[in-house]
């Protein structure tokens, strides 16, 4: 194996995963080919050698110096016949591709529709690959959520109101049952739970004649909107509310020591991977150890522990 493309999603530690990668490849006399822009620059040619020096004093940064684009031509063929031409006309052997689910799956079908030697590296805030204890970028997420919640506190103490904060999770309530939790929140409203807003405005009210003063209620941006949640809950308890949306802080900044230490085991777990010959396989993280994982079982749905979560969360208000 001479020649390894790689192509990334963004979210925090993805910068020193790209340098593991390219450091460890380099160890072995690998050229590392980055795909500029992701799946869209894998159809566009849009490529740059990577080297062990241009990927010096990137550990820290957050973000990816190859940058990414969301790609839908790649679904459709044309787009796929297109991405093919970039590996053949750049001579790779093999692609480490290294992003969240969509990302894996497109993986998935270049090794299984075009028999390219692929191998996945889980990167996402919302930690929803399965088969992985703990994906790229998650760990930095929810400290940078943490953050902001621990400021916002403050406030709802000092103005003795309720705060909705919206945290990013479309389809997943990994980040909101974190933070919701390290933050000593009063609830969490998330998409693997159904939400009775009228049960949890009667507590409101029932805290509130012991002498409860403030409350703060973490949503999964994919479950229910802070506005809509804090409107309804002012129309029923008539105390004053207000919302917070995170938003996309929450895929920036420098990554933790934990997410940098963990891309530096997945990037060369990766490339000692995909030298040895394995394909179609997503490196994961079970119980501290690293292991290869198949491709079409990393993309399937993830079951989240909830309710233990939830639990202990209502237990400690």
């Amino acid at each position: 194996m001479k020649r390894i493309g790689i192509l990334t999603r963004d979210c925090a530690g993805i910068n020193a995963c790209i340098r593991a990668i390219v450091r460890t490849a380099d160890s072995y006399g690998i050229e590392i080919v980055g795909i500029i822009r992701g799946y869209e620059g894998l159809m566009n040619s849009e490529t740059t050698v990577l080297t062990h020096r241009s990927v010096s004093g990137i550990i820290n940064s957050g973000g990816t110096i190859l940058k990414t684009a969301r790609a839908k031509r790649f679904l459709t063929e044309e787009g796929q016949l297109d991405a093919l031409k970039t590996i053949k006309n750049n001579q790779l052997d093999g692609l480490i591709v290294v992003g969240g689910n969509g990302s894996l799956t497109g993986a998935h079908v270049l090794c299984e529709k075009y028999g390219i030697k692929v191998i996945g590296v889980p990167a996402t805030i919302d930690n929803d690959i399965n088969g992985v204890d703990s994906a790229l970028g998650t760990d930095t997420a929810v400290n940078v959520a943490l953050d902001a919640i621990d400021k916002i506190r403050d406030t709802a103490t000092s103005l003795e109101r309720i705060f909705v904060v919206e945290v990013m999770g479309r389809d997943c309530g990994y980040i909101a049952l974190r933070v919701a939790l390290a933050g000593g929140c009063e609830e969490v409203i998330v998409p693997e739970k159904n939400l009775d807003i009228e049960g949890m405005c009667e507590e409101i009210t029932e805290g509130n004649a012991r002498g409860k003063i403030s409350w703060i209620i973490i949503t999964a941006e994919g479950k229910a909107k802070a506005q809509d949640v804090a409107a309804k809950i002012t129309q029923i308890t008539e105390f004053e509310t207000r919302e917070t949306v995170l938003g996309h802080i929450q895929r920036g900044g420098r990554p933790t020591a934990f997410d940098r230490i963990l891309a530096a085991r997945y990037g060369n777990k990766a490339v000692e991977a995909i030298k040895d010959g394995e394909s179609d396989k997503c490196v994961s993280l079970k119980n501290g150890n690293l292991f290869l994982l198949p491709l079409e079982d990393a993309i399937k749905s993830k079951d989240m522990e909830v309710e233990s979560y939830y639990r202990l969360i209502k237990i400690l208000t």
